[in-house]
């Protein structure tokens, strides 16, 4: 295997500092989503347990806790398993979800997952290099 050190410059830059990217990029998306999509996402899930409970404080407890909810709610939606059986999601709710909404969601999902595994990649290159 061939050394990241003998790499072009700008090859190592963008494997290295990709995951931050992505991640900077998701972060900002699940933000623009809790500032912008909160209330209709509450509204399509009105009958879920999890938003009857938290519904009230949701996107009002600063920073982390929004960046949190966000991603509790996208996995709640995109893996609803979990949710069905403990009954944090209405069933009737899920069916009915808008797919706009479930559209963003899943790329919330998809950014934190292409970013997670590269980012392995580019720790082990560096540390096996």
């Amino acid at each position: 295997m061939t050394s990241i050190d003998t790499w072009p410059t700008w090859i190592a830059i963008i494997v290295m500092g990709g995951p931050t990217l992505l991640s900077a990029v998701g972060l900002s998306y699940s933000l623009y989503l809790t500032h912008r999509h909160l209330e209709s996402i509450k509204q399509a899930l009105k009958n879920s347990r999890y938003i009857y409970i938290w519904g009230d404080s949701l996107g009002k407890r600063g920073l982390i806790w929004s960046l949190l909810e966000m991603a509790k709610i996208a996995g709640m939606i995109v893996w609803p398993r979990a949710s069905l059986i403990n009954g944090e999601l209405d069933p009737i709710d899920l069916k009915n979800f808008p797919p706009h909404l479930k559209r963003h969601l899943l790329s919330i999902i998809t950014l934190a997952f292409i970013a997670l595994p590269w980012a392995i990649v580019a720790a082990v290159l560096v540390e096996f290099r």
